[in-house]
């Protein structure tokens, strides 16, 4: 089934897009509502969920707090700072091998992966110091 390019679905990637962050969906809204204010916040969220789906935007899914959303869509992993909750990308060698290692231990076929790495972003280790 196509979706409907809207507006308000326009507004939304783009505002992912430049936020460039991995923003969470509260972010976008605030980000979205500045220029215009007529958008709702459940807009904002289904929109989101829907880019998602289409797979032009990814849900990064965090256990530790408010899931975020990503416009770059290629397979990558991310580190989240404990301290500020920063999100960033992580650039790892392709790591397609951990997929056949879990299928093959598992048994799961079209098996696939998520990593957030979680450490202390340089600058929070700076105000350490």
């Amino acid at each position: 089934m196509e979706r409907r390019n809207t507006i308000q679905k326009q507004l939304v990637l783009q505002a992912v897009a430049e936020l460039a962050n991995h923003p969470t969906a509260d972010e976008v809204y605030s980000l979205v509502v500045k220029d215009h204010p007529t958008v709702s916040k459940a807009t904002v969220y289904r929109n989101l969920a829907s880019l998602s789906d289409d797979g032009r935007l990814r849900h990064i899914k965090m256990p530790s707090g408010a899931d975020r959303f990503d416009h770059q869509t290629f397979g990558h992993n991310h580190i989240e700072c404990i301290l500020c909750g920063r999100l960033e990308d992580a650039p790892l060698e392709d790591q397609t091998a951990l997929n056949a290692q879990a299928a093959a231990a598992t048994g799961y076929r079209c098996v696939e992966h998520e990593i957030v790495f979680r450490g202390i972003c340089p600058a929070c280790a700076g105000k350490q110091h």
